[in-house]
């Protein structure tokens, strides 16, 4: 096999146990379900499992890596004129109008899956927690701040707390049974109203 056809085979492993587990997460609880359950409905060794997911949480939040990194690239990529608030609130609304699960769209099974079960829960906190970090660090960078300064952390947390509390009203309308483009129309009237919020503090920070 050549590298590039080894690297879709990877790929393709991997979305096939994450798919796998999700299923039984879903169908039996987070918490009910064993590593050795999941490698034997995916037809994998039990290490494969865990080579390719060291956590278990990770399973089922197999974006968590994109969850954490989303807001600080948005703000390193932004485009001249636009603040970080800015193109945050631009990012987001995108994110809605494409039902993106980043911010929160799921099934509604997936959904009661996740405030179901007290592991994950905090992993998504460990997750967003993980998310103002990264963001803190970009903006410490793009505003040439000094360590001494504590703005660009508390500029985060507002942003972060945002995006944490439109993730959860997402979750929230997902598991009353709402369809995705309701969903999407009601959170981005939320989210305007969010973001509104911020504007006074944060709509001239971080300007490039």
């Amino acid at each position: 096999m050549t590298a590039g056809l080894r690297e879709l085979k990877k790929r393709q492993t991997r979305q096939m146990i994450s798919d796998t587990a999700t299923r039984l997460f879903m169908e039996h609880g987070f918490e009910a379900v064993t590593i050795a359950e999941i490698a034997t409905a995916a037809q994998v060794a039990k290490m494969t499992v865990t080579n390719y997911f060291p956590r278990k949480e990770d399973l089922a939040l197999d974006y968590h890596e994109t969850i954490t990194t989303a807001l600080a690239r948005t703000v390193a990529d932004r485009p001249t004129g636009a603040s970080a608030l800015t193109a945050l609130r631009r990012a987001y609304l995108a994110a809605a109008e494409r039902h993106d699960p980043v911010v929160g769209f799921s099934s509604p099974e997936f959904a009661r899956m996740l405030a179901d079960s007290p592991t994950l829960t905090a992993r998504l906190r460990e997750l967003h927690d993980q998310r103002e970090e990264a963001l803190a660090e970009v903006l410490t960078t793009e505003t040439a701040t000094t360590p001494d300064d504590p703005t660009p952390r508390a500029a985060a947390a507002l942003l972060t707390a945002a995006h944490r509390t439109l993730f959860h009203h997402v979750q929230a309308l997902t598991r009353a049974g709402h369809p995705n483009e309701e969903i999407a129309t009601a959170t981005t009237r939320s989210a305007e109203k969010v973001f509104d919020l911020l504007e006074p503090s944060l709509g001239d920070y971080a300007v490039r």
